[in-house]
């Protein structure tokens, strides 16, 4: 359901959308319709869902919401023949797994530290007063493919539980699980037959609920428009999709989970162990996909809510991650900061060799994953959101290149969100400020 927010001059009394929920004791709502609103307000159409690839495909996404230092960042040289910089030669290993691009951004989407909730929406102005995000990315392969994993998606998250990458259809942020341990344990360890029994049988109050309010629904029917009987079809429609992802849900509910021969992770209690904290979260990324329990995860790095980082043995680490990132040319920090992303690095590398050492029906997991790893700001000391620092990996795209625009006038990032879309199987040509799919970029 889309929201209306365009303001209007009423000249009737509206119809109540609570109205038509009167005893049921329902609290699910109906779409806008012309009967609730003024007749110049309209809706728009939902797309629908097309069949995946034989074969799974997934999308990791990852962003450290303080970003890189660009200068050890971004290669020098376009192109294949591109001389690694400092951080990428932690990646030489791989270096014909990933794509790195520069001179990229997401139209319209600045304000600074806000702008992390748009990394997979590239919603415009989120510093903006009347600010309303869209859906992210990995909500848009969940509603195309969630139904064929037991859990549609993953909202995972390092040092905090609101900041979120994941979106609804709706702009809703989805709260992201901070805890690796907890996260585990929902993917493989199996309840009692009792716990079992419960859940299923919330399932089927729910799709009671969705059947009642559905009758009503079609009771209205006698009393509206054209256009709000249309609107009510579509509202039908997608009360069967959500009652056929309930039936599927209580499938798996039934289904035994995977086994995996590894113990459950231990949460580090204290925000100072980032990177400790980073690497459980890649390490049960690569879990869930190697076990199919999803096909799109989200990971957001929360940096500017983590202290003093521990265990850089390179260089003793004295101040919170964001006040490093406001270094003001200091050499002192940015020679801490410089030690905090190099870690990053390292750890890339290392998810990408766990990744590429998982063989599946004759490709690596690396092969049928795309990684995508970056951040909203291009530059942290100055809140400036273009020039993304951006790296690709996997999927089975022709990788081996640093593909480098314009980083003045920059080229859109959600161009790259729609080629991922499409290597998903989902047919789609437009995502958010998007143009067409990422030039230079092509399917393996």
């Amino acid at each position: 359901m889309n929201d209306h927010r365009a303001p209007f001059v009423a000249t009737r009394r509206p119809m109540s959308r609570r109205r038509f929920l009167q005893g049921t004791g329902i609290a699910l709502a109906l779409p806008l319709l012309d009967s609730m609103l003024p007749s110049f307000v309209r809706g728009a159409t939902a797309s629908s869902p097309l069949a995946p690839d034989a074969q799974p495909r997934r999308m990791f996404a990852v962003c450290n919401n303080l970003g890189l230092l660009a200068r050890d960042f971004f290669p020098e040289g376009s192109g294949r023949d591109y001389k690694a910089s400092n951080y990428l030669q932690l990646l030489q290993a791989h270096r014909n797994d990933f794509t790195v691009f520069s001179g990229v951004s997401h139209p319209s989407v600045d304000s600074g530290h806000p702008a992390d909730v748009c990394f997979l929406t590239a919603a415009p102005h989120p510093g903006s007063g009347s600010f309303h995000n869209t859906i992210s990315l990995d909500q848009q392969i969940a509603e195309h493919l969630g139904t064929l994993t037991r859990f549609p998606s993953l909202t995972l998250s390092v040092n905090t539980r609101s900041r979120s990458l994941s979106c609804t259809g709706t702009g809703v942020a989805i709260p992201p699980e901070d805890k690796a341990s907890e996260v585990f344990k929902q993917l493989f360890l199996q309840g009692t037959q009792a716990e079992v029994d419960a859940q299923v049988e919330k399932l089927d109050t729910g799709r009671s609920i969705l059947d009642a309010v559905a009758q009503q629904a079609k009771n209205l029917q006698r009393d509206v428009g054209a256009n709000d009987r249309e609107r009510l079809d579509q509202y039908f429609t997608s009360v069967r999709d959500l009652e056929h992802r309930l039936q599927v849900s209580q499938g798996w509910e039934t289904k035994p989970k995977p086994v995996v021969h590894v113990p459950v992770p231990v949460d580090p209690a204290s925000p100072a162990a980032y990177m400790a904290k980073v690497k459980l979260m890649y390490d049960l990324a690569q879990l869930a996909f190697q076990t199919d329990s999803t096909r799109a995860i989200t990971l957001m790095l929360d940096s500017a809510s983590t202290p003093a980082v521990e265990g850089i043995t390179e260089i003793g680490i004295t101040e919170s991650y964001h006040n490093l990132s406001h270094h003001g040319k200091s050499p002192e920090k940015l020679a801490q900061l410089k030690a905090l992303d190099l870690a990053h690095m390292k750890l890339l590398a290392g998810l990408y060799a766990e990744l590429k050492g998982v063989n599946e029906s004759g490709a690596t997991l690396l092969d049928r994953t795309m990684v995508l790893y970056g951040s909203n700001l291009g530059d942290a000391n100055a809140h400036v959101c273009t020039n993304m620092p951006v790296i690709f990996a996997g999927g089975g795209f022709r990788h081996g290149q640093h593909l480098g625009f314009d980083r003045e006038r920059n080229y859109p990032l959600p161009n790259l969100f729609v080629s991922m879309l499409q290597r998903m199987g989902i047919e789609q040509d437009k995502f958010a400020s998007s143009s067409g799919t990422m030039r230079g970029l092509e399917m393996a």
